[in-house]
């Protein structure tokens, strides 16, 4: 009986070993674009530590992406962003689960944890059903977002399920209904077309679940 009981308990710890999730890996290196696609000519750029799209002193002229080289499925995904801006619609975007678009080529093409005014915190489905799913509250978005500074962003994608927090303060809670949604791809970093603005990303780091 004793030999039984320390065999399944061994089992037991194998089986929860194996579902733990992974150790949190950077996705970027603060000095260069190893690991990232996207326009690094003229839309995209490094400073401070930070990966910086779009510009301050003229208008963006498409949405523009940087994204991921290899895919994921299930994960936790934590990074640092600010956008500011001076005129237009301001607004930038984190894709997960998402691919490029074959027209036009730069755009992406899935779930985009959204960020702006009136936007902060919504799950906006980018290029494919081009509608917004869920949004905070706006006691939530007043509780969580600082303007024109830093914010961290955690966004954790389980099975079809997506959830975010904008620091610490719970956004959305979005089950997919369609069977036919792919729930694997790509991250992405998003500045908005038509604004003079800037979305500055940091910090970022993919802790990937079972």
């Amino acid at each position: 009986m004793k030999k039984l009981f320390w065999t399944c308990a061994i089992v037991s710890q194998s089986a929860l070993i194996l579902l733990r999730a992974s150790e949190p890996v950077s996705l970027f290196d603060g000095r260069s674009f190893k690991g990232w696609l996207g326009d690094t000519n003229k839309t995209w750029r490094i400073e401070d530590g930070a990966l910086v799209g779009g510009s301050l002193k003229e208008k963006v002229a498409r949405n523009e992406f940087l994204r991921s080289e290899r895919p994921y499925t299930n994960f936790v995904l934590r990074l640092k962003f600010k956008l500011v801006g001076v005129s237009g619609f301001v607004n930038a975007g984190v894709q997960v689960r998402s691919q490029p678009a074959k027209n036009p080529p730069n755009e992406m093409v899935g779930y985009q944890c959204d960020i702006g005014e009136g936007w902060w915190g919504a799950l906006y489905d980018e290029s494919r059903r081009k509608k917004v799913l869920v949004k905070p509250g706006p006691e939530a978005v007043a509780q969580a977002v600082r303007r024109n500074e830093w914010n961290e962003y955690l966004i954790r994608c389980e099975g079809k399920r997506v959830r975010s927090w904008i620091n610490g303060v719970p956004m959305i809670d979005y089950t997919e209904p369609d069977d036919a949604i792919e729930q694997w791809g790509l991250i992405g970093l998003q500045i908005h077309g038509g604004a003079v603005a800037e979305a500055s990303y940091k910090d970022i780091s993919i802790e990937e679940l079972p």
